[in-house]
C-alpha cells in the first residue's frame, strides 16, 4: 500500500547536502564493527514503517526467520510512515543507518540520490524473473538498490448483486464505466468512486487513465491527459458519482462500498481481508477500465522495497544482503502474498499465486505492465504528483476545464 503523506520536499532537499557531506566524510554505522567481511556479525538492525501491531509482528517474524538463515539476530524497529524518509535522512548525516532498510518504493530514488544505500548486485543477490515496473521501483541511475518481496496495484472492484440487479456487465472501457455508472446510480447510492483528494493517493489513483490513455508524467498538459481528467469530471457532472470524492482517500471509499453507497470503486488489494470478513457482501475484482477494447490497462506500483544502506561494517553489509536475498526468494514471497494480500515481484511465483487465490487474478494481471511512479521522473515524480492532485481539484470543483487545470499541473510540476 502506498503512503499518501511524504514530508515536504524542501526539508527534504535541505537535508541533502548535509547527508552528502556525511557520506562522504565516511561510512555509515553505529561504530561498533567496522571491520572487514569476514568479521563476526551477530545481530543487525531493521527499520521500516510497519507500525500497524499486527504487520510488525509478521514483520518481525519473517525478519527473524531469514536472519537465522543468515546467522543473525535482526533487531527490528519501526516509524511511522510520514516520518520514515526524514528519520532515514537525518541518520545518513549523522552516520547511523540501519543495517537493513524498507522504503516505500517511490522514497528510493531520494534516498539513492544522497548516497546512503548500496548496490544489490555487488552482493550476488538474484532479481531474475521480476517484472521489469518492478525492478525499475528499485533502479536508481541503472542500478536497483532496492528489491520488493511483494507488491500492489489498484483495481476495479464491484458489487456483484447491484450489478447483477441493474443488468450491467462489468465495464471494459470508459464508455462502458459511464454507461455503467448511471444506471447502477440510485437515491442513497453512487454508481462508481474514486479517491479524488488532494495528496499523493489522488495521483495515484489517477494514474491508470492517464497512463492507459497514452498521458505521461513528463507533460502533463496534452490531450491525452485531459481526456483521461474529463472521465472523471463526466462522472461527477452526470451525478454518477459523488463530489465528496475530492474529499475520500481509499479507506473511505471502502467504507462507502461495504456500506452499499458506491457499486463499483477503485482500490487495492489491502481491503480483501476486510470484505472477506462480510458474509453478505458478493463482490469481484477486475481490470480498470480502459479507453478502448483490446488495451491492457497500466496501474501504478504500490509496496515496498528492502535495501542495503552504507555502513561502516562491510560484515554487516553482508548479512543484511543475505536476509533481503532470504525476502525475496520465490517461497517468501508467496508466504507475504497470501499474508498480506498483495503480488508476489516474479513473475513466476505471481501465475502459481493467482491460480491458488482466484479473487487476487486482477491485480496479478495489471501488475505484468504496472509501472512504477518514479520510473521517468525519478526525484522530480513528487512535483508532477502536486500537479495531478491539485489538477483533480480544480476540475472536478469545476473552477477550471480539464485543460486549463492540467496546464497549470504542468507548471507545478515544471517550477524550481
Amino acid at each position: 500500500m502506498i503512503s499518501p503523506v511524504r514530508p515536504p520536499a524542501r526539508r527534504i532537499a535541505a537535508l541533502f547536502g548535509t547527508v552528502a557531506l556525511a557520506l562522504a566524510a565516511g561510512g555509515c554505522g553505529d561504530g561498533t564493527d567496522n571491520g572487514s567481511a569476514t568479521d563476526k556479525v551477530t545481530s543487525i538492525t531493521a527499520l521500516d514503517y510497519y507500525t500497524d501491531e499486527a504487520e510488525h509482528a509478521q514483520w518481525s517474524e519473517r525478519l527473524s526467520a531469514c536472519g537465522e538463515t543468515a546467522g543473525v539476530k535482526v533487531k527490528h524497529s519501526s516509524v511511522p510512515g510520514p516520518s520514515l524518509v526524514p528519520k532515514v535522512l537525518q541518520q545518513a548525516s549523522s552516520r547511523t543507518l540501519p543495517d537493513l532498510l524498507m522504503l516505500d518504493n517511490p522514497d528510493l530514488q531520494q534516498i539513492a540520490q544522497t548516497g546512503a544505500l548500496t548496490p544489490l548486485d555487488q552482493y550476488g543477490i538474484d532479481s531474475s524473473g521480476f517484472a521489469k515496473g518492478i525492478l525499475s521501483a528499485g533502479t536508481y541511475e541503472g542500478k536497483v538498490y532496492g528489491l520488493a518481496p511483494t507488491v500492489s496495484t489498484i483495481a476495479l472492484v464491484y458489487n456483484k448483486d447491484m450489478l447483477s440487479e441493474a443488468g450491467v456487465a462489468v465495464p471494459r472501457t470508459w464508455d462502458e464505466l459511464k454507461a455503467a455508472a448511471a444506471k447502477l446510480t440510485r437515491p442513497g447510492r453512487y454508481g462508481m468512486a474514486v479517491d479524488a483528494n488532494a495528496t499523493f493517493e489522488g495521483s495515484w489513483q489517477f494514474l491508470p487513465f492517464l497512463w492507459s490513455n497514452g498521458g505521461d508524467e513528463k507533460r502533463l498538459d496534452t490531450p491525452q491527459a485531459a481526456q483521461a481528467l474529463q472521465l472523471w469530471v463526466d462522472l461527477v457532472k452526470s451525478g454518477s458519482m459523488s463530489k465528496s470524492v475530492l474529499n475520500w482517500n481509499q479507506a473511505d471509499l471502502h467504507d462507502q462500498f461495504v456500506a452499499g453507497k458506491a457499486a463499483m470503486m477503485v482500490n487495492g488489494p489491502w481491503r480483501i481481508p476486510a470484505m472477506n470478513e462480510l458474509k453478505n457482501l458478493r463482490w469481484g475484482v477486475a481490470p480498470i477500465p480502459v479507453p478502448r477494447a483490446g488495451q491492457t490497462p497500466v496501474t501504478p506500483l504500490g509496496g515496498e522495497v528492502w535495501t542495503v544502506p552504507q555502513n561502516a561494517s562491510k560484515a554487516k553489509q553482508e548479512k543484511a544482503a543475505q536476509v533481503v536475498a532470504c525476502l525475496n526468494d520465490p517461497a517468501n514471497m508467496l508466504a507475504q502474498a497470501k499474508q498480506r494480500f498483495t503480488v508476489p515481484s516474479r513473475a513466476a511465483v505471481a501465475a502459481q499465486y493467482a491460480q491458488q487465490v482466484p479473487s487476487m487474478a486482477a491485480f496479478v494481471k495489471s501488475v505484468e505492465e504496472a509501472r512504477s511512479r518514479t520510473s521517468e521522473l525519478g526525484v522530480k515524480w513528487p512535483k508532477a504528483a502536486t500537479g495531478i492532485y491539485t489538477a483533480i481539484q480544480l476540475a472536478l470543483t469545476g473552477e477550471q476545464t480539464p485543460q486549463e487545470a492540467l496546464k497549470h499541473a504542468q507548471q507545478i510540476a515544471t517550477s524550481s
